[in-house]
């Protein structure tokens, strides 16, 4: 007898935010300047397939996995045209005071979504509450010039990818372990 399980996409969607979020975070943080790393991470693995996760997460009916990861897919996307397309002579660089304002959006989009984690896991409420900071952080430190911010941000963005790893790894591990190896709350 043949059933049709579909796999949960959770954890892909989790890995492509939370590496991603790690290295974009360790240039916040000015340990490693903005290079094509972080732009082929923030196209292919934080863009792309977080995308794919959101459109995987549909089939399942989970309208907040959806929601989040294309979302924050389309966040990475974004992210790089903001930084690409003046360097491609496409549009006019941003001054810091709006990229504070779409870091600010942002934030508020995870905020209500952060209230959507609050009967799931304490694991998914790290990640979003994390994430909530590491927005407000960031939307603080460039609209008002302080690099100190967002430096400190980085290191928030380091704790909010790492929660996300952790989350996408303790859900594989599990699954395949047909048990709670790794807690998630």
């Amino acid at each position: 007898m043949h059933t049709n399980t579909l796999a949960n996409p959770g954890p892909l969607g989790l890995m492509g935010f939370g590496m991603t979020t790690i290295l974009l975070n360790l240039h916040n943080a000015g340990f490693f300047p903005l290079t094509s790393i972080i732009i082929s991470m923030g196209i292919f693995y934080g863009g792309i397939a977080q995308i794919i996760a959101g459109i995987m997460e549909y089939k399942h009916g989970n309208t907040f996995g959806t929601t989040a990861f294309t979302s924050y897919g389309a966040f990475w996307l974004s992210l790089v045209g903001i930084i690409l397309l003046p360097r491609m002579g496409l549009a006019d660089a941003s001054d810091a005071v709006f990229l504070g304002v779409y870091l600010g959006l942002w934030g508020i989009f995870t905020l209500f979504m952060f209230f959507g984690t609050l009967r799931a896991s304490r694991a998914l409420q790290i990640v979003f509450g994390s994430l909530t900071v590491l927005f407000a952080m960031l939307c603080a430190g460039n609209i008002t010039g302080n690099h100190a911010i967002i430096v400190a941000a980085g290191y928030i963005g380091l704790f909010c990818g790492a929660s996300a790893i952790y989350l996408a790894m303790a859900e594989v591990i599990n699954e395949q372990m047909d048990r709670q190896v790794m807690p998630i709350g």
